[in-house]
Order: structure tokens, then C-alpha cells, then sequence
């Protein structure tokens, strides 16, 4: 497997970066099981992605003209209640906030009564009877630390859709972020994110070109 690696200065950026990334690098196959049957993925073996600056607005990335854009501002603050709560519509199989929603209070009491200097600020989602689902969680862990009085998020996601998830997860993450660091006491820091299925499907892939700006890929 091929590890990259992105450094970006805002989540923008990442984006970007990303889909320059998997379009002109990415393995192209056609999927077995899982979203999608049978259409075509460009994705990448394994990515770890550092974002200096997260907390630069705007989060979501801005688009040519003529493309719609992948999220919204207004998409990530409705996102975001799956992040933080357990609300779930009849339909849906899991929300991340099902598994977040009770550990995220107890991620900020572990930070401010027992110190920064620990290893065991890791949030998981999902569980053993994930594997069963039809349409496992994508994301299955958000891991923390505070260092040099800042709070920095790592994130992994088993699967990842880089059109339709990767703008949304992200901005969510960060808004998330940005609330432990102020009941902590921290600074805002930097989001690390790793994959080892970070993927365009092929009914997006001229929509990616002319956002990244790759002209013959």
C-alpha cells in the first residue's frame, strides 16, 4: 500500500488538495459491496492529512461557477447534531452521535480534572455488531490531544467519500473541536485525518476535475 501525505493550511485547502490527489493518483476499481455496487471508485491505499489551520473560515470550500458546491454552512450546523447527539431518523442505521453524544461530556471532565498529559482522550464509534451493518460507520474514531496549550483532533475514517463526506465530516469535526477546546480551557488546534479509503465515485469524477482544475485527467 501507498501512503500519502497532505499538509494544508485550511480545510479548503485539504479539499483541494485531496482531489487533485486521488484523481491523478488514485486506484480505480469497481466495487463489490458496499455504497455503490458495481460503479467505479478512484481512491487512494492510505492517506494521512495534517491541517495547520482548521478554525480558517470559510470551512467548506468554495467552487467554480457551474459545480454545485459539496456542502454548506447550513448543512454542517444541521450535520453537526448527528455529531454531537443521538438523534436518529427512523431509517438511518447509526449516527456518530449515538456513540459521541455520551463520550464527548466525558472526554471534557477526563481533560479538566485528571490534566493534559494523557494518552486516554479517544472517542470510538461503533462496535463490534458494526461489521454486520449493510452500511457500516464510515468514521470510527476520533482520537485528542492538548499539547502546547492547544487541542488537536486525529481522526479515522475506514471509508471516506471525498465528494459528498469529506467536506461535511470535516467542518463538523472542527466545530466539534472548537467546543472541547472552549469548555478545556485550550486553544483551537490542528485536525489530522487518516484513511485507507478515501475515494471518488465515478458519477462525480468531471464534477472533481473542473472544481480541482485538471484539465485531460
Amino acid at each position: 500500500m501507498k501512503i500519502e501525505q497532505v499538509e494544508a493550511r485550511d480545510l479548503p485547502e485539504a479539499w483541494f488538495l485531496c482531489l487533485r490527489k486521488t484523481l491523478t493518483q488514485g486506484r480505480e476499481y469497481i466495487i463489490d459491496r458496499g455504497s455503490n455496487v458495481g460503479h467505479r471508485r478512484k481512491e487512494l491505499d492510505f492517506i494521512i492529512l495534517q491541517v495547520r489551520h482548521p478554525d480558517s473560515r470559510p470551512l467548506v470550500p468554495d467552487v467554480p461557477q457551474g459545480v454545485p458546491p459539496p456542502s454548506s454552512m447550513e448543512y454542517v450546523e444541521n450535520y453537526l447534531q448527528y455529531l454531537m447527539t443521538s438523534l436518529r431518523a427512523e431509517k438511518e442505521q447509526y449516527t456518530y452521535g449515538e456513540d459521541l453524544a455520551d463520550q464527548i461530556p466525558e472526554l471534557i471532565r477526563l481533560y479538566k480534572e485528571d490534566g493534559y498529559n494523557t494518552n486516554q482522550g479517544f472517542m470510538a464509534v461503533g462496535s463490534k455488531e458494526s461489521i454486520k451493518l449493510s452500511d457500516p460507520p464510515c468514521l470510527r474514531g476520533i482520537d485528542t490531544r492538548v499539547m502546547n496549550g492547544k487541542l488537536h483532533f486525529i481522526a479515522y475514517f475506514r471509508s471516506w467519500d471525498l465528494w459528498a463526506g469529506f467536506p461535511s465530516n470535516l467542518a463538523g469535526i472542527q466545530l466539534l473541536k472548537e467546543y472541547v477546546a472552549s469548555e478545556i480551557g485550550v486553544e483551537d488546534g490542528e485536525i489530522m485525518a487518516l484513511s485507507k479509503g478515501l475515494h471518488l465515485y465515478d458519477y462525480t469524477w468531471e464534477l472533481a476535475r473542473v472544481a480541482a482544475r485538471l484539465e485531460g485527467v
